[in-house]
């Protein structure tokens, strides 16, 4: 299930792309995000490990390894969620019923199709469309 680590991720790459001269600290962007500064720093680790921010310990700040129209959306998702699909199964239906026997395997081939649209339109959006739209709304 998709919560909001990967819009909170898109916000802190905005916010990052956006001042690229100033070391903004977890606080700073904690308070634009609305959310506690340890959850911007859990996901700045990611974005880091991802290879889409780098940090220098001790210091404040992060900055963007890539320009935002090499960083898509699909990068960024990948960075943060969890590595299972979008979807999950119940657990084991009754093998015994004609609806519980082929259950997972009907719906699996419906949620594969929608993992693969969701991941095909992420990789089609970067980092910079949403810094244009962004500026177009203020």
């Amino acid at each position: 299930m998709i919560n909001s680590r990967l819009a909170v991720s898109v916000h802190i790459l905005a916010l990052i792309a956006t001042h690229p001269d100033q070391a903004l600290s977890s606080d700073y962007i904690a308070g634009s995000v609305n959310t506690n500064p340890v959850v911007i720093r859990r996901l700045i680790g990611s974005l880091r490990q991802a290879g889409l921010l780098s940090t220098v310990a001790g210091k404040s700040g992060a900055t963007l390894t890539k320009d935002p129209q090499d960083i898509t959306l699909l990068m960024i998702y990948r960075a943060v969620e969890p590595k299972e699909t979008l979807f999950s199964m119940h657990e084991q239906p009754n093998p015994a019923c004609p609806v519980g026997r082929d259950i997972q395997s009907t719906l699996n081939q419906s949620f594969t199709r929608a993992q693969q649209a969701l991941e095909a339109e992420l990789g089609t959006e970067t980092l910079a469309d949403i810094l244009h739209r962004l500026v177009r709304t203020r």
